[in-house]
């Protein structure tokens, strides 16, 4: 869509105000919308809004635009990713003017604040009544037909008007391979060929091969105070996309029998070309061009309308290519988009997502279960977020960290007086989730007495408050998550099995960090800029000789050790770059897949590696193989020295 017209201005007050204000999109995914600003109007790629545009470079409630009294309107960002334009300069709130262009994200839009103001120069109009043809004949053997209601008049103009041509022709295609956008192209399009021929109007048409059907896509009126829409000669481009051949129409000296043409006096066009748009044998559309110019269309614009016609279908081609394709990606990627701050791109995480995705609209219980610092809770929250009750509360509580008498009551409440202590009556987290979720982390860790009463929540949503006598119902979704191996708790009798098949409804495993190296580069980054602002020093990421220790370290704490490295690594460092000497000791003497540290680190490291080695074995074999004792001549933890044996890979050596 075109829009013509004078710099934003704004109109007189009482001028904008008949009508009310309206955005009408005229750029981007969000084309060919329009609404009217009668109330507050929120923009983003969330379904909630009053816009919703599919475009991944917009956040979920990107701005918002609202009236101001008296005809006026206002726009607010509401603290997007890639802010909000005004005119190409970047706003926090900003009154709007009539004919701003507002844009955001992948989207601009017009700002009309008078609704009888319309950008009508993009319209067109097909008219429908033929030109009288008198004469067919062919072209240069090149199956560009001239139409002509006399004879052609005119030769070729000057020796310039070759090089002018190629110049015109290197413009098209220098546009066609450097404008993003089929909208932009198009109109970058029509400007150049405004240019090349000595035309008043000019029109790309399209054609919906699929219903047969022609669509003006972008038009232009050059002529000074034009307006209304441009009228396109049906039967002019239909013969055309028939014959596959350019047409030419040259009215100049037209016999008494067309002077009464309506088409003809309506539009008061002299000469029209029409050259057909082809693709791999198959016509896509066409150029439209029309002159009221006393200097017709001759045969060298046929010419260089055939040969631009052909550049203009491949670009277009591309570029609607691309926007498909970017279409899929984003709904791809709306069926993955899940609310969450879970960072990867892996496989496996990708499986995750997914399992959020299904699971999240349903009430059933579900199960988590992982290594510690897999982010179980992480996963929790996505579901909750993406939930029907993500408007309730999502309570957490870790089942490993009270006593038993302390996690019922934080369960289950108590009523006063239930015990030493208990002063006034509390509510518990079974209370405060209701309607929301509750999540259950380390549920392996809960004692069978309290596995019971939890049974009992599932089984009937009911429960009673410590030392309390009323039975107390719940609306709550249960999450539990555990980084034990329930199923076998089961045999051994520690976790309930009736319990086990309640919560085991929707269960996954959440891959440990050893298991997704491919997200370990895309962890790090995320991790050293959230902690360079938190320290508010600059961190441009990490040298690759330290992301190459990252990759070979085997991640025991997965995800959180990591996040706890690159916090050290950051607060420590002292270069623009996290470097291998500003990480944990451990991460960089791990042994690689080969058994030797990388090339990079060989120097420094590896002598250090080696003379720790030596001292290990030294203190073992003084202690005759008491890991104790050798921790004590070496004056360090002996769960300290238990790492560093398995991080030297010493086990074997000390076997022996």
């Amino acid at each position: 869509m075109d829009v013509e017209g004078p710099e934003p201005t704004e109109k007189p007050k009482e001028q904008q105000q008949q009508g009310g204000a309206r955005l009408i999109a005229v750029e981007g995914p969000a084309s060919g919308l329009s609404v009217v600003v009668d109330r507050d109007v929120s923009l983003g790629r969330d379904a909630a809004n009053t816009m919703s545009v599919s475009d991944h470079t917009l956040s979920r409630r990107h701005c918002i635009i609202r009236p101001s009294g008296d005809g006026a309107i206002e726009v607010q960002d509401l603290k997007s990713a890639n802010g909000t334009f005004v005119n190409g300069d970047p706003i926090d709130r900003r009154l709007l003017c009539h004919r701003d262009r507002l844009t955001a994200g992948a989207s601009t839009f017009l700002v009309l604040l008078d609704r009888r103001d319309t950008p009508d120069t993009s319209a067109a109009e097909f008219d429908d009544r033929d030109f009288c043809v008198v004469k067919t004949m062919r072209l240069l053997e090149r199956d560009a037909v001239l139409f002509q209601a006399n004879r052609v008049v005119g030769d070729v103009q000057g020796s310039s008007r070759p090089e002018r041509d190629l110049a015109a022709v290197l413009c098209v295609a220098r546009a066609a391979t450097s404008v993003s956008g089929s909208d932009a192209l198009q109109r970058s399009i029509v400007d150049l060929l405004l240019e090349a021929f000595p035309a008043d109007r000019c029109a790309i048409v399209s054609l919906d091969t699929l219903n047969s059907e022609l669509r003006a896509a972008v038009t232009k009126d050059r002529r000074p105070g034009a307006k209304g829409p441009v009228k396109i000669s049906r039967s002019i481009v239909w013969e055309a996309i028939r014959e596959r051949a350019t047409i030419l129409v040259s009215g100049e000296q037209r016999p008494e029998r067309l002077s009464k043409s309506d088409s003809l006096v309506s539009s008061g066009a002299r000469s029209i070309i029409c050259a057909p748009m082809q693709l791999h044998k198959q016509t896509v559309g066409a150029i439209y061009l029309d002159s009221v110019n006393a200097v017709p269309f001759d045969e060298g614009h046929v010419q260089l309308a055939t040969a631009m016609a052909s550049i203009v279908s491949g670009a277009l081609s591309q570029a609607y290519q691309l926007e498909w394709l970017e279409q899929q990606k984003d709904l791809l990627k709306a069926d993955l988009d899940v609310e969450h701050n879970l960072v990867g791109d892996g496989a496996k995480l990708l499986a995750v997502y997914q399992f959020i995705k299904k699971v999240a609209p349903v009430d059933s219980t579900v199960l988590l279960m992982g290594e510690s610092g897999t982010g179980k809770e992480l996963v929790a929250r996505a579901i909750h977020q993406r939930s029907a009750r993500a408007t309730g509360p999502f309570v957490a509580i870790n089942c490993a960290v009270l006593s038993e008498t302390l996690l019922e009551s934080e369960l289950f409440g108590h009523e006063r007086g239930a015990f030493t202590g208990a002063l006034v009556q509390k509510k518990g987290k079974l209370e405060l989730a209701d309607r929301g979720t509750l999540f259950l982390d380390e549920i392996g860790e809960l004692a069978l007495g309290l596995q019971a009463k939890l049974l009992r929540v599932l089984q009937e949503r009911e429960f009673e408050r410590v030392g309390g006598t009323r039975v107390l119902r719940t609306d709550v979704r249960v999450i539990a998550a555990t980084n034990r191996n329930l199923q076998a708790a089961t045999k051994i009798g520690t976790f309930r099995s009736d319990l086990y098949y309640r919560l085991n409804v929707l269960t996954i495993v959440l891959p440990p960090l050893r298991e997704r190296s491919e997200d370990i580069p895309l962890l790090a980054g995320h991790f050293a800029a959230k902690f360079a602002r938190k320290c508010k020093r600059r961190v441009a990421g990490l040298t690759p000789e330290a992301l190459a220790c990252m990759m070979r370290y085997s991640w025991p704490g997965n995800v959180r050790e990591l996040e706890n490295a690159i916090e050290r690594a950051v607060v420590i460092g002292t270069t623009e770059l996290i470097c291998p000497e500003d990480l944990p000791e451990e991460i960089v003497e791990s042994q690689s897949a080969t058994g030797l540290p990388s090339t990079s680190t060989r120097t420094y490291h590896q002598g250090v590696r080696e003379a720790r080695k030596q001292l290990i074995m030294q203190a073992v074999t003084a202690a005759r193989g008491k890991y104790t004792e050798a921790a004590r001549l070496l004056g360090v933890h002996p769960n300290y020295l238990h790492m560093l044996i398995r991080n030297l890979d010493l086990k074997e050596t000390l076997k022996k």
